[in-house]
């Protein structure tokens, strides 16, 4: 069996590391994360600036994800097949339901946003794809592991976190929500993010396997928390 190459996966975890929390970092901090002697990960940092994947921020000296990668990001999303014949069709649920469209796959352990329709109204808006969620407690991430044999797997062998005081994280619990999911689609009530609810979907192909997600998320009212139950 083929080994990985070492400096590949250190590369790679630095773009991660970079992907996440404060997105600028310095070169002590990335080399202490990553339990990196600093010449190794400098001489890592200056590859990935050379080729586009890393900036360095000339007033600090800290590092920051390279326009590069968007670049390979929108090609990636040129070909993915799913997004492309959900365009139109996401375009008319917005349009319909009045609120926001995400579209998810399964991706590294959680849900990973491949297209986004906005709200269509005014409100200011944050395009979320490329982002990643979570799978145990977002409708996306329910529906995927209530259908998806991979993803469940994945949902119940990680450590679930509890986002708010409506994330459930017990197993049985977990469990529980799965079979409501079968019955009736998943639905996130303030499980993730405090003010926000959506409902979900799957998406299947023609052999009835499950390839992703749709889901519209929603602010949730005072009222709705009070007992109304539908999003504002």
């Amino acid at each position: 069996m083929a080994r990985n190459i070492q400096s590949l996966e250190r590369a790679a975890a630095m773009l991660r590391l970079l992907a996440g929390g404060e997105r600028r970092l310095g070169l002590s901090e990335i080399a202490s994360a990553l339990d990196l002697a600093k010449g190794t990960a400098h001489g890592i940092l200056r590859t990935l600036q050379a080729e586009g994947f890393v900036e360095q921020d000339p007033a600090s000296g800290r590092y920051q994800l390279g326009a590069e990668l968007l670049r390979l990001g929108n090609s990636y999303l040129d070909v993915h097949e799913l997004r492309a014949r959900a365009l139109v069709w996401t375009d008319d649920l917005a349009r319909s339901s009045g609120e926001s469209v995400h579209l998810g796959v399964l991706h590294q352990q959680g849900v990973l946003i491949v297209h986004h329709v906005f709200r269509p109204d005014d409100s200011r808006q944050v395009l979320e794809v490329g982002a990643m969620q979570p799978l145990h407690s977002t409708a996306l991430g329910k529906v995927l592991s209530a259908y998806d044999p991979v993803a469940h797997n994945e949902a119940v062998e990680v450590e679930r976190e509890a986002f708010t005081a409506r994330t459930v994280t017990d197993p049985d619990g977990f469990e529980g929500i799965l079979d409501l999911t079968r019955a009736r689609d998943a639905a996130d009530v303030e499980e993730t993010w405090e003010g926000i609810a959506s409902v979900a979907a799957p998406i299947h192909d023609r052999r009835r396997m499950p390839v992703g997600a749709s889901a519209s998320p929603a602010p949730w009212s005072a009222s709705a928390r009070t007992g109304s139950c539908a999003p504002s």
